[in-house]
C-alpha cells in the first residue's frame, strides 16, 4: 500500500539518533525569544513564485509541518481554544448533540480552565517548544539531507494558533502550492483517530478549501509521518529522563520506586471502535522498560477524563492516591504520550495530582521531566524525518486501514487522499 521505491539519493546515509543529537550545535535549553512571536504573513494578493530547486537541492525545499493539538498562549485565548476542542467529534464524540453540547460545555469550563492556565504562567508553552523543536530538527536535516534542503519548519495546531488553515496559507504564500513537497509530522508518537486522525482530517479539509480537488500548478505534495511509538531515540529520551529522576532518590530506595506512565485517556466509545492508541502507548511503555532492563515496578494509567461518559482507565489521579494509601510513597509520574510540557503536565500532574498525593503522605511522588528541549529527543525527531524522506513512503502501512468500527466518511476520504498521493510523491522523488 505504501510506496516502496528506494530514495537513497535523497539523503546521506542514516546516522544513529545519538550521533544526530550530538551533532546539533545549538543549545537545547535556550529558547530564542523571536520564536515566541507570531509569524508574519504576506498579502493574499502577492504573486507567489513556485518553490525552486538547485543543483545541490534537487528535491528541496521541503516543508516539515509539526502537527499537535496546541494550547492557548493567553488566558483570553482559552475560550476559543475550548470551543474548537469540544466541537471536534473526533476527540470528544457527543453524538447528535455535538453542536449544542460542545459550546455549552466549553462556556461552562472556560473560567475554571483560565485559572489553571494562570497558575502555570498565563498560557501554554506548547507553541514555544513546538517551534523550537521543529527549527532545531530542520537544522540537523539540512546537514544530513542536503538534497531535500532547505527544510522549512511549520507548526499546525488543531485548536489554537497557529491553526491548520493559517499554516496552510503560509505554505501557499511560500510557494509550496506549485508541487512543493510537505511532510505532515505528527507530534503524537502514538496514533489515535482522535488526535493524529483529527489533525489529518483538518489538513485534508483545508487542502480542499484552499487548493481545490485539482489544484492549478499541481498543489502541495504531501506525505505523512503518522506514528513512531517505539523509535529508539524516543525511547532513549524517555529513559534518560526517568534515570535522571530516579537519581534524586536515596540509593537504597531507587529500585523500589514505582514508575507510573501517564497518557491522555480516550472515551471508551473510541477505544471500542478499534482505535490503536492504547496498544501503541503500551508498546512505548514496554520499550522504555526494556531499555531500563525492567529495573523498577511500573504501571500504565490514563489522565484528563472529561465528562460523565466512560473513559479508558485506571485514572492517573486515582492510581497515585491508591498506591500512596497502600504505602507506596515513592512514585515517578512519566508523561509518556506528550512531547513537551503543557497544561496536563504543569497543572494536572504537578499542581493537582502530586499536590494531593503529598497531602496524603506521598512525600516521594515526583514527575520526570518532559522531553521539551532534550538533545536526544530532537535527534530522534531528525532521525524519524530522515528515514521518512529516504524511504519515499507516503505514510505507514497502518494508516491505510481503518478502525474496525469506523463509520466516518470524512476519515475514509482523508485516507483516500493521502494514500492517493503515493504516485505524486514518487514522481517528485524521481
Amino acid at each position: 500500500m505504501a510506496l516502496r521505491t528506494p530514495c537513497m539519493r535523497l539523503c546521506k546515509p542514516t546516522y544513529s539518533f545519538l550521533s544526530i543529537a550530538n551533532s546539533s550545535s545549538s543549545s537545547c535549553t535556550s529558547i530564542p525569544s523571536a520564536w515566541n512571536s507570531p509569524p508574519s504573513h504576506r498579502s493574499m494578493a502577492t504573486v507567489v513564485p513556485p518553490v525552486t530547486q538547485s543543483s545541490t537541492s534537487r528535491n528541496g525545499p521541503t516543508a516539515m509541518v509539526f502537527m499537535n493539538m496546541g494550547g492557548p498562549q493567553t488566558t483570553d485565548a482559552v475560550g476559543p481554544f475550548l470551543s474548537r476542542l469540544f466541537a471536534d467529534a473526533d476527540l470528544i464524540p457527543l453524538g447528535r448533540l455535538q453542536n449544542y453540547l460542545g459550546p455549552l460545555i466549553s462556556r461552562r469550563r472556560t473560567p475554571k480552565i483560565q485559572k489553571q492556565y494562570a497558575a502555570i504562567g498565563g498560557g501554554s508553552p506548547i507553541r514555544k517548544w513546538s517551534e523550537y523543536q521543529s527549527a532545531e530538527m530542520c537544522k540537523i536535516l539540512d546537514e544530513r539531507c542536503p538534497e531535500s534542503a532547505p527544510h522549512q519548519p511549520y507548526v499546525a495546531f488543531r485548536y489554537a494558533d497557529p491553526l491548520t488553515e493559517e499554516m496552510y496559507q503560509r505554505l501557499l504564500d511560500d510557494g509550496f502550492g506549485r508541487q512543493g513537497r510537505a511532510v505532515a509530522f505528527t507530534q503524537y508518537p502514538q496514533y489515535s483517530c482522535s488526535t493524529t486522525g483529527s489533525s489529518l482530517n483538518e489538513l485534508w479539509k483545508w487542502r480542499i478549501r484552499l487548493e481545490g480537488k485539482e489544484p492549478e500548478g499541481g498543489g502541495v505534495r504531501w506525505s505523512v509521518i503518522d506514528r513512531w511509538p517505539v523509535h529508539p531515540g524516543l525511547i532513549e529520551a524517555f529513559a534518560q529522563n526517568i534515570e535522571a529522576q530516579l537519581a534524586t532518590y536515596p540509593a537504597e530506595v531507587q529500585k523500589d520506586v514505582v514508575l507510573l506512565f501517564s497518557a491522555h485517556s480516550l472515551p471508551m466509545s473510541v477505544v471500542n471502535r478499534g482505535d490503536t492508541y492504547p496498544a501503541e502507548v503500551a508498546a512505548t511503555v514496554h520499550a522504555v522498560m526494556t531499555r531500563l532492563n525492567f529495573s523498577n515496578p511500573y504501571r500504565l494509567c490514563w489522565q484528563s477524563q472529561v465528562g460523565p461518559s466512560a473513559w479508558l482507565g485506571a485514572q492517573t489521579s486515582d492510581t497515585v492516591m491508591a498506591y500512596v494509601r497502600k504505602g507506596h510513597t515513592d512514585l515517578i509520574l512519566i508523561p509518556i504520550a506528550f512531547t513537551s510540557d503543557h497544561i496536563e503536565t504543569l497543572f494536572e500532574l504537578d499542581q493537582e495530582v502530586i499536590h494531593e498525593a503529598k497531602q496524603e503522605g506521598g512525600t516521594g511522588v515526583q514527575r520526570a521531566e518532559s522531553l521539551n528541549g532534550s538533545p536526544t529527543f530532537i535527534g530522534a525527531l531528525a532521525d524519524v524525518a530522515e528515514r521518512h524522506l529516504r524511504s519515499g513512503e507516503v505514510c505507514s502501512r497502518q494508516m491505510g486501514i481503518r478502525c474496525q468500527g469506523c463509520k466516518s466518511e470524512r476519515c475514509l476520504e482523508q485516507k483516500r487522499f493521502f494514500m492517493n498521493t503515493e504516485r505524486k510523491v514518487e514522481e517528485v522523488i524521481r
